[in-house]
């Protein structure tokens, strides 16, 4: 069995305009890095460099470095021999980066419990009326950016904005497979019930309780990972 490889050998050729080159380089890997989390690009899928640069208009070197760099975040796979993929989601690290990122979100509610105001919690209660609504058209999409954003607004009342920075930096695998928990019957309600229980603790300045509610809101998706890994294993590496 072939290992992958992040490092493969580099177009020698340098570029005539290096700062283009770079700004390609890191709108290609946004796009990419886009498609792979939304699995817009499924785990397992080839990726072809020269097809990559087809679509955006450009030398194969930017497309490249974005591919480095996505192989150093762990979402591509490189065989020298047989070519690029998008990378099999790692089961295994799935409960380890859950947990890092309850750490940081439970320190973050704690402070949020303290500091929220009363347009803070307006704020977040009309968040969850969009949830709702985006839950009951069943638009993935739309849902998943408003989960995110409802995190965003508690690091924010937190005057934590850092921790949600560093906890979007590890969380990435669990972001692919939180696309593939969202299909299941009932997950929007349940998401909507469990930000909710969050609100309210904040509402009564109930740090411990935010903590706690916080805990159980993401430690939920540790329940659903062998369901998804029995039901798609060719998604799972």
């Amino acid at each position: 069995m072939q290992t992958p490889t992040t490092r493969p050998r580099r177009n020698a050729m340098p570029l005539s305009t290096p700062v283009r080159g770079e700004r390609l380089a890191a709108i290609i890997h946004r796009t990419l890095r886009d498609e792979i989390v939304s699995l817009i690009r499924r785990p397992g899928d080839p990726l072809v460099e020269m097809q990559v640069a087809q679509v955006h208009g450009t030398s194969r070197t930017p497309v490249r470095e974005a591919i480095l760099r996505l192989a150093e975040e762990g979402l591509i796979d490189i065989y020298p021999q047989s070519g690029t993929f998008i990378a099999r989601i790692p089961v295994a690290e799935l409960p380890e980066v859950i947990a890092v990122r309850s750490a940081l979100e439970e320190a973050t509610v704690r402070v949020a419990a303290r500091l929220r105001s009363d347009p803070d919690l307006a704020a977040l209660r009309a968040h969850l009326a969009l949830q709702t609504a985006l839950g009951k058209a069943s638009d993935r999409d739309g849902f998943h950016r408003a989960d995110e954003a409802f995190h965003a607004m508690l690091a924010a009342i937190a005057g934590q904005p850092r921790f949600w920075t560093v906890a979007q930096q590890v969380k990435t695998q669990v972001d692919r497979f939180r696309r593939l928990t969202l299909p299941v019957a009932g997950r929007f309600g349940s998401v909507v019930e469990e930000h909710a229980v969050i609100v309210d603790r904040l509402a009564a300045r109930d740090a411990d309780g935010a903590a706690e509610a916080m805990r159980a809101h993401l430690g939920a998706l540790l329940g659903s990972i062998e369901p998804a890994r029995q039901a798609q294993p060719e998604l799972f590496g």
